[in-house]
């Protein structure tokens, strides 16, 4: 995959709303789904947008909700936005994490390189920072599609 693209369908993401990620069912590729909205006053409507981390070798997510903001966000009643309203601690139950400060290509992966010498593919390390979560993918392509609003890949109805 040509770097440029890369960075350019990474930035279309830049401060929207992460909505769910994780592997596919068949558990080769990891998908981010994004809901991509604009002011209104553009005409831009709003999108649910999946983009699929294909050939993805390596997936790291690590919570970047500092620990003491952790210590006070235990309770239960913060995964439910409407429990939620007088408590103090962050409220899981927004259901979407911004992706801010966003993602970017890690150039210098030996992880990477390493992959692309033993696969003859192209491989590319991404970091991909929400305020609640920071992902680290080692992946060979990316996709971007649209899908409908309410996609659930991860249920089993």
């Amino acid at each position: 995959m040509d770097v440029a693209e890369l960075e350019r369908l990474l930035d279309e993401a830049f401060d929207h709303a992460v909505v769910r990620h994780g592997y596919t069912d068949y558990m080769r590729d990891y998908e981010v789904i994004v809901y991509m909205t604009a002011d209104h006053r553009t005409g831009v409507e709003p999108a649910h947008r999946r983009y699929l981390f294909r050939y993805c070798v390596e997936a790291l997510c690590e919570s970047s909700v500092p620990p003491e903001t952790w210590r006070v966000s235990l309770d239960d009643r913060l995964i439910d936005h409407g429990t939620a309203a007088d408590l103090d601690g962050y409220v899981w139950g927004v259901m979407w994490h911004c992706m801010y400060p966003g993602a970017s290509i890690l150039p210098e992966s030996e992880a990477a390189r390493r992959w692309s010498r033993a696969t003859g593919l192209d491989f590319h390390e991404v970091c991909i920072e929400t305020n609640a979560h920071r992902l680290t993918l080692l992946f060979s392509d990316l996709r971007v599609s649209e899908v409908p609003a309410g996609y659930a890949p991860f249920t089993t109805e």
